[in-house]
């Protein structure tokens, strides 16, 4: 039976016209998509540059205006994606409606591609949180939090504009053939910016200092294996999983080791740090570590039933966490150490100018006894990480076959 058009796979699958122009751009035509593909990496990059400026801001200088640079970084990020996916959107519908048909889906009777019109949510979402989070903390004063009601609504339209981007550069990878690896760098580089951007939304659980608690752990599995597998499964190259882990470790050491070259000094009291330069988020996790045994899991098992796919997860959640608790535990009592109090690791630049300097520094907060911590996290963490597997695996099989 042939699909319809209004069905599910009309969104992921070419129509001839399309798939003729998906060879062509194979053999050497022109790549009409590659610019705008290139703005929105850069969009998202400015909106991860800007969060991460946002939050050392916050613990290096305190509550400050709203028209700070890291705020003007976060907010061009997120206007510049709109502006695109608006253009988009008015390219389709008005200049070039009926050539470009095959490469839109319709809202409304306004035609743009997927990963616009998630971007256009996600922007607009952006920008409403702009004002609510400037009369948050005149309400409520300075805001130590990562999540507050403005920061959500923010990360939301960040995850819309993540989604949006990755779809919109996905969507350039899928329409070259299938032997083709063009158009796979730039979407394992904005893959990699996602990775950073969810690293950031869990920083209050991640600190050195928490890697050898329960919480650390439930909440990396939460979060990555989705993440790494879905961009990883989709991808067009070798060692997919590993060079999104690897983006994202170097683009959030990078970030870190520029910030701390500027000087800064805290404006609001009490000051229990004397700071002098800008603080630096926590060195990144070795996320490399596990994304490395996911890239052999998703090489020996090819394509997915349902059934299989339940089995692939299994694997997949279990190979994260038994490469990454042992991984990241052992790494995590050298980072709290004075040995990784240099430049390169950062150990003595992540603590901002409200954190009392002492012992606690050393030592882990809320650690749990060595055995009990292992058994909870091979059970809670395990089934997390079981999930967001299959999560990855479903939309990573889908991601694969989006043209539109």
């Amino acid at each position: 039976m042939e699909p319809t058009a209004n069905s599910a796979d009309a969104l992921a699958m070419p129509a001839p016209a399309e798939s003729s122009r998906a060879q062509e751009n194979c053999h050497g035509a022109p790549d009409s998509n590659f610019w705008t593909s290139v703005l929105m990496a850069f969009a998202l990059s400015s909106i991860a540059v800007g969060v991460i400026w946002d939050i050392s801001w916050h613990e290096s200088i305190g509550r400050d205006t709203f028209w700070t640079p890291a705020h003007g970084a976060i907010y061009l990020g997120g206007a510049l994606a709109g502006f695109v996916a608006g253009w988009l959107a008015i390219q389709h519908t008005f200049i070039a409606r009926e050539r470009l048909r095959d490469s839109s889906v319709s809202v409304f009777g306004a035609r743009a591609p997927l990963g616009a019109w998630v971007t256009i949510w996600g922007a607009i979402a952006m920008l409403t949180a702009g004002p609510f989070d400037d009369w948050w903390h005149n309400a409520y004063g300075l805001d130590v939090k990562i999540i507050s009601p403005p920061h959500v609504v923010l990360g939301l339209g960040m995850l819309g504009i993540s989604v949006g981007v990755l779809l919109l550069v996905l969507s350039r990878q899928n329409h070259f053939s299938d032997a083709s690896t063009k158009g796979s760098g730039l979407f394992i580089y904005t893959g990699g910016v996602f990775v950073v951007l969810g690293s950031v939304f869990l920083l209050e659980y991640i600190y050195p200092n928490h890697q050898h608690g329960t919480q650390f752990y439930k909440v990396c599995a939460l979060m990555f294996p989705a993440r790494l597998i879905a961009i990883g499964r989709s991808a067009r190259v070798s060692w997919p999983t590993t060079r999104i882990a690897a983006v994202y470790m170097i683009l959030l050491c990078a970030i870190d080791w520029i910030l701390a070259l500027f000087p800064a000094h805290p404006k609001l009291a009490p000051i229990f740090n004397p700071i002098t330069h800008m603080v630096d988020l926590p060195f990144p996790l070795l996320l490399i570590a596990p994304a490395f045994a996911i890239d052999l899991v998703l090489w020996k098992t090819g394509n997915t039933g349902w059934f299989k796919r339940i089995l692939v997860a299994f694997a997949l959640g279990s190979v994260f966490l038994a490469v990454f608790i042992p991984v990241q535990w052992h790494f995590s009592k050298f980072l709290i150490s004075p040995h990784a109090e240099n430049w390169f690791f950062m150990g003595d630049n992540i603590w901002g100018y409200g954190n009392r300097r002492g012992d606690g520094w050393h030592q882990f907060w809320n650690a749990d006894d060595k055995h009990a911590m292992f058994a909870v996290a091979g059970a809670r963490s395990w089934l997390y990480a079981w999930a967001g597997s299959w999560v990855g695996l479903f939309f990573g099989d889908w991601m694969r076959k989006v043209r539109r």
